[in-house]
């Protein structure tokens, strides 16, 4: 197979990426829209400065939608310009030329390459760094809430042997109410610290335990108990720990995420999951631009009667239900059923199958 790049390959090459950004550009244009009109009134009683909401805001907006819509972009503008391709009688030239249809996808297949190395670049690298300033926006000037997700009967494993419990956690004023740190070694409890709460300090990084009692004990479980009105301690716990949630991990860069999903699985976190969830997604969604790009080549190379229509909303039902099964598969990891990295991938080896059965018997 010659795959010297040709006219047809670099015809094909700019019509695939001009129509994706066209496309790109009308949705994000219409989200936008949207958008103002959903936010308006926090923008006007917060009194949110213009040059806020155009740089902090929409311009870090920009980049996280174009990145969860990017499926949907590549497929429609796969449908549409094959359609025309194939509507104009060009597809059956370039096959009757002698061109296979397997040379025929090589320039689909590097404007793909494209798009995948795009989403992957925005994902590791752009979109982190602009949800920080676009979340910092929305905090102050919004009324969307970024509260912690787990705020009551709360269990972390800080170091090796050492427990921390917390009846509840108050976000007004940073406070960890009915907080229990225990140390374990060799299976017996040697150590327990008692407040009624332990409030966070900035000023020290550290915590401050009002009404605490302090109780050790010695190999015959005897119990030695100090006490006092207000002590102050250093732990493996940040008040920044209990703010986790699905929008915090999307502001944390790849390390980031690795060096907590290592923290909170030894902690025992179950809100470990958002972050494995993330992970994975980072790397899943970029890989949807082959499937669907390949689906999409199949499904609208064949001339058919009543023109393109039919091809783009077949196109737009399939985009819009492998976002929708890329979302509810999240939900396998909320209930346990599967692991993150099997239910993150599990739409894209689906779809990755339904592709190889449209491709396989696509007219040739």
């Amino acid at each position: 197979m010659n795959l010297r790049p040709k006219k047809l390959d670099v015809y094909i090459v700019k019509k695939f990426l001009l129509t994706f950004g066209i496309a790109l550009i009308l949705i994000i244009g219409i989200v936008i829209i949207f958008d103002i009109s959903e936010k308006i009134d926090d923008f006007v009683s917060k009194q949110a400065p213009m040059k806020a909401i155009i740089f902090d805001y929409y311009v870090n907006f920009i980049p996280y939608f174009t990145n969860m819509f990017s499926p949907l972009f590549v497929f429609i503008t796969v449908i549409f310009f094959t359609s025309r391709l194939a509507a104009n009688s060009e597809i059956i030239a370039i096959l009757s030329c002698g061109v296979s249809f397997h040379r025929l996808m090589v320039p689909y297949f590097f404007s793909a390459f494209v798009i995948f190395l795009l989403s992957l670049t925005l994902n590791l690298f752009i979109i982190p760094r602009a949800n920080v300033t676009r979340a910092a926006f929305e905090i102050k000037y919004t009324s969307l809430d970024y509260k912690s997700l787990n705020s009551r009967n709360m269990h972390y494993q800080i170091n090796p042997g050492q427990f921390v419990y917390v009846e509840s956690f108050s976000t007004w004023n940073n406070t960890a109410y009915g907080f229990t740190l225990e140390e374990i070694r060799d299976n017996q409890l040697v150590s327990k610290v008692s407040a009624e709460a332990a409030v966070w300090d900035s000023t020290k990084a550290a915590w401050r335990l009002n009404r605490y009692f302090i109780r050790e004990y010695s190999e015959g479980m005897e119990d030695h108990v100090r006490s006092g009105e207000r002590l102050d301690t250093v732990l493996n716990l940040t008040v920044t720990d209990f703010y986790r949630n699905k929008k915090t991990v999307e502001s944390l860069s790849y390390e980031q995420l690795n060096e907590l999903i290592d923290t909170q699985n030894m902690r025992g976190d179950k809100n470990v999951m958002y972050a494995q969830i993330e992970k994975h997604t980072r790397f899943a969604l970029p890989f949807s631009a082959f499937i669907l790009t390949i689906m999409g080549v199949a499904l609208s190379s064949r001339k058919k009667r009543g023109g393109i229509g039919w091809n783009i909303g077949v196109g737009i039902a399939l985009s819009f239900s492998y976002i929708l099964f890329l979302r509810f598969s999240q939900m396998f990891v909320f209930t346990g059923t599967l692991p993150p990295w099997i239910a993150l991938w599990l739409p894209n080896v689906i779809f990755a199958i339904i592709t190889g059965f449209l491709y396989k018997y696509a007219p040739k």
